[in-house]
């Protein structure tokens, strides 16, 4: 059982985020309610995707609103996707790692299989914006920020804000928050 009260956006180096989630088992008032606080989280936080670790739930579980809204807010159970073309390298930031924005790169377009809150599968055709955002909260699921995606130098060059994020999350895990 998940305690909804609990979620919240969890930021770098949570290890929530460093780690693959396990895939939902069934999908009942609980995983309902996740979704609908993971809509309100990511609103919140003027976002247009939230995966279930950034809420602090290990599940395999995420969210996509291209427009930002909560009336095109689609749910995404134990998802698949499938990259096609020549990855593209476009900036973009991410709510878990606040205060980076950086190259990152992905696939113009993908397919994605995966089960709606009703039960039922579906199968979609994705490019541009809605394709990077599936492959980037699919990343989530498997235990992979953006952070694990920078480049050398982009590394270098956010080492502050990194360092920063480490020292918040210390801090926090100290006082028994996390």
């Amino acid at each position: 059982m998940i305690d909804i009260e609990k979620c919240r956006i969890t930021h770098y180096p949570a290890s929530v985020l460093a780690e693959a989630a396990k895939p939902v088992e069934k999908i009942d008032d609980n995983i309902r309610r996740l979704a609908e606080k993971m809509t309100e989280i990511m609103l919140k936080q003027k976002g247009i995707g939230l995966a279930a670790p950034q809420a602090g739930v290990p599940l395999r579980i995420f969210i996509i609103s291209i427009d930002g809204t909560k009336e095109k807010v689609k749910v995404y159970i134990n998802p698949i996707i499938t990259p096609a073309g020549e990855a593209l390298s476009i900036e973009e930031g991410c709510l878990s790692v606040p205060g980076i924005r950086t190259r990152i790169r992905r696939y113009p377009k993908c397919t994605v299989t995966a089960t709606d809150l009703a039960g039922n599968r579906f199968t979609e055709q994705a490019e541009g914006l809605y394709a990077r955002a599936l492959q980037h909260e699919y990343d989530h699921i498997q235990g992979i920020t953006i952070v694990n995606r920078l480049g050398q130098v982009a590394k270098i060059a956010h080492r502050k804000q990194l360092k920063r994020l480490r020292e918040e999350h210390k801090s926090v895990s100290a006082q028994g928050k996390t």
